[in-house]
C-alpha cells in the first residue's frame, strides 16, 4: 500500500510541477542521459546550478526575471533533482549507494551546455551544493567566471546528521524513503523551507512555485541522499587544486548561514583563493539569492565584467 500511494503522489507532483524547459539527450559514459534546462533570456551565457533537494524553479522564482534582458540564463537540473537523469545505471538501483560526484556533475552539465552554448565559455553561478558542483566545473571545464552562493567548499567538522545516513543507506533506501514519499506532509514541507530560509522569511509565493514536493518522489530522495551524505571526501580532494583556479570569483554569504556556515567554507577558501572577492551579508542565513537579490544580481556583473 505504501509504494502505490508513493506512486500515485508522484504521479501528483509531477503533473503539479512540469518541466519549464526543455529536455537535452546528452551522450554521457556510454548512454544517453536526460538533462532539463530551463533557457531564458538574451547575453552573455550565465548557467544556474541549484542547491541539494532543489531544482531549476528555485531561479526561474524570481533571480531569472531579473537577469534575462542582459544574460542568456541557463539553468539546469542536477543530475537526479528536477527531471535531469542519472549519469550511471547503478545510481538508479534501489539498493545501491553510490552517487554522482561533483565532477561527474559538472561534467554532464558541461556536455550539455555544449549542445546549447551560444557564447563560448559560461559565467556559472552556483548555489549551495551547486556551488560546489560549479566549482568542480571551473575545475575541470572552461568558465569565464564564478559566482558562488554559500557553498559547502572546504572541510567541515562533523557530519551530517542521521537522515541523510539513513535515506542514503540501502536498508533506508528500500523502507524509509517510499514511506517518506508516501506521508511527508505539505505542512511539514512548509516547516523545511522555514527552516532553510531561517532567519529570513519565505517571500511569497516562493513554497507554490518552487516545486519542493518533486524532491519526495523516491529516486530523487535516494539521489539527493547520497550526494550529499557522499560529498565531504570530494570537497577535501577538490581543496588540494583550488589554488589553481585563476578566474574572476565572486562569493556571496549570509553571516546568519547555519546550513553552510562561512567561517568554515568562505573564509578558509579566500586564504587559498586570495583573488576571490567574499561579500558577507549581515543578518542573512542561506538563501541570498531570495533574501538579497540586488547584492547577487550586482556580484554576477561584476564577473561578468572582471572576465571580459
Amino acid at each position: 500500500m505504501i509504494r502505490r500511494r508513493a506512486a500515485a503522489r508522484e504521479a501528483a507532483f509531477e503533473a503539479a510541477f512540469p518541466p519549464q524547459g526543455r529536455m537535452i539527450g546528452v551522450p554521457f559514459a556510454g548512454r544517453t542521459v536526460p538533462v532539463h534546462a530551463v533557457i531564458r533570456g538574451t547575453g552573455p551565457d550565465l548557467i544556474l546550478l541549484h542547491g541539494a533537494s532543489g531544482n531549476s524553479r528555485e531561479f526561474t522564482f524570481d533571480l531569472i526575471p531579473r537577469l534575462e534582458h542582459r544574460y542568456r540564463c541557463i539553468a539546469f537540473d542536477r543530475p537526479g533533482l528536477g527531471y535531469t537523469g542519472r549519469t550511471d545505471p547503478a545510481h538508479d538501483a534501489a539498493f545501491g549507494s553510490s552517487a554522482e560526484t561533483p565532477a561527474e556533475q559538472a561534467a554532464l552539465l558541461a556536455a550539455a551546455y555544449a549542445r546549447v552554448a551560444e557564447d563560448g565559455p559560461p559565467l556559472v553561478l552556483g548555489h549551495s551544493f551547486g556551488g560546489t558542483v560549479a566549482l568542480a566545473w571551473a575545475l575541470d571545464h572552461p568558465v569565464r567566471a564564478l559566482t558562488l552562493l554559500a557553498p559547502p567548499a572546504m572541510r567541515w567538522p562533523g557530519g551530517l546528521g542521521p537522515v541523510y545516513a539513513l535515506t542514503a543507506s540501502a536498508l533506508g533506501g528500500a523502507l524509509v524513503v517510499p514511506a517518506l514519499t508516501a506521508t511527508v506532509s505539505e505542512r511539514r514541507l512548509r516547516e523545511i523551507t522555514r527552516r532553510i530560509f531561517a532567519p529570513d522569511p519565505v517571500p511569497e509565493g516562493y513554497f507554490e512555485h518552487v516545486g519542493g514536493q518533486l524532491t519526495l518522489r523516491r529516486c530523487t530522495l535516494r539521489a539527493n541522499a547520497r550526494q550529499v551524505s557522499g560529498l565531504k571526501p570530494h570537497v577535501i580532494a577538490m581543496e588540494a587544486r583550488y589554488s589553481r583556479l585563476r578566474l574572476p570569483i565572486e562569493w556571496l554569504h549570509g553571516d546568519a548561514d547555519t546550513i553552510v556556515p562561512a567561517q568554515p567554507h568562505a573564509h578558509p577558501f579566500r586564504r587559498l583563493v586570495p583573488a576571490t572577492n567574499l561579500t558577507i551579508l549581515e543578518g542573512v542565513g542561506h538563501m541570498p539569492h531570495h533574501v538579497d537579490p540586488d547584492a547577487v544580481v550586482a556580484a554576477i556583473d561584476r564577473a561578468a565584467a572582471a572576465s571580459s
